[in-house]
This record gives C-alpha cells, structure tokens and sequence, in this order.
C-alpha cells in the first residue's frame, strides 16, 4: 500500500473531468471478473487511474468497507490476470469512515497481459486495450502489435506491390482495415494482418482498436 498523496479536493477536482484515457470509475466491486479488464486495458496501453467509490454521475460516495472491496479487487488481479500486473493502491479517506480506493496501474512493458477466468481454458485468455474512455478487447493484429512494441528493436520490411496497393488507397479513403487490404492487394488476410502489423511497428501506419473492426491510418504524408 504506496502512501496517499490524493486528498478529498483533489481526488473532486480529478473527478469532475470524467473518465477519460487513463481514468476509470466503479462504484463497488460487486463483479471483480469484469473490473479486472480495466486493469489490463491500463497495463496494455498507457496506464491509469481505477478509482473505487466513484459513480459515472462523477458523485463521490465512497466505500463504507473499503477492506472487504480491496480483496476482492486484489484477489482478482492475482487470480485472473496474466503475466501479473504490477500496481498500487492509495486509499483516500472522505467522511464517516468512507474511502476511495485507488489502484494506479502503469504503463507495463510485459504486455500483452490477458484476463483469464478459466485456468483450465487459457485458450480463452483475452486482452484489452483503452479507447478514449471505454476498454475494449484487444484483436489479434493488436496482441501481435503490443508483443512487437515489447521487444523494443526496428522493424524492416520490403515495400512492394502490396505497400504500393496499401498507401494508394490510404491517399484517397485515410482508413483501411484488414479485410479491405487483403481483398485490394489481393493477398490472403494473414499476409494482409502481417503487413499491417510490421508497417504499425515500424511507424508508418497507426492503430485505431475497435471492438468491431480495427481500422488504419498513416503515419507519414502520402
């Protein structure tokens, strides 16, 4: 438990903004299953703030056992959450003995880190990322992405007919998706996935996570 550096004033000023990027709010942890994909969307992205006893009105009732709520919070992360995911907790005091818990969770450089209920089916691991205000699940061309920006070393790649293709389409329509790109270049959708992902990790393309359909801009004039 870090030492509180967050008092009631500032814990209302940051509220008032609303949730955002790096900020999460939850009244209880009454479902600590569903709770735990904002930790990894945190730990998958930029990191944030999950504060505890805060309500989407941005009222701020607090936690009258704020011990029983910790538990539960923490016990989750541990239990699902895979590889574990570094944090900490302040607890900021309010009145008649209520508190808001606050789990700072940073940036993490082991990621992609994944929720997983069912330790005898890992094969249904998922993981997530943070969309403006939203976690969203994270597809596969993003898991390869944050695994790629792990290892930390440049990306090469052949620019041909496909890369052609790809950035002539992107000068007219400034979006494509996977399956526009595999149909367009008229290459399978795993070469179509590979593609994008190596031009992401090689700062040409940039990313939009959607839980629909991830689409692609570029990263350079075209």
């Amino acid at each position: 438990m870090s030492k509180p550096i967050m008092d009631y004033r500032a814990l209302k000023d940051l509220v008032r903004r609303g949730e955002g990027q790096q900020i999460e709010f939850k009244l209880k942890v009454n479902h600590p299953e569903k709770i735990i994909r904002e930790v990894v969307a945190f730990a998958n992205s930029e990191g944030g703030l999950l504060f505890i006893g805060v309500n989407d009105d941005l009222s701020i009732p607090g936690l009258k056992h704020a011990d029983e709520d910790l538990y539960l919070l923490e016990r989750a992360i541990q239990k699902f959450c895979f590889p574990a995911i570094p944090y900490t907790v302040e607890r900021i005091p309010l009145y008649d003995e209520r508190e808001v818990l606050l789990f700072k969770i940073p940036a993490s450089p082991g990621r992609p880190h994944y929720v997983v209920l069912d330790a005898d089916k890992p094969e249904e691991k998922k993981a997530y990322v943070r969309v403006a205000d939203r976690s969203v699940q994270a597809s596969k061309e993003v898991r390869e992405i944050l695994k790629g920006q792990r290892a930390d070393r440049s990306v090469r790649f052949t620019y041909g007919d496909k890369e052609r293709v790809l950035m002539q389409h992107l000068s007219q329509h400034q979006t494509i998706t996977v399956d526009t790109f595999a149909s367009l270049a008229n290459v399978p959708r795993k070469i179509a996935s590979r593609t994008l992902v190596l031009l992401v990790l090689a700062n040409v393309l940039q990313v939009h996570p959607n839980e629909v359909v991830d689409r692609y801009t570029s990263s350079v004039e075209v």
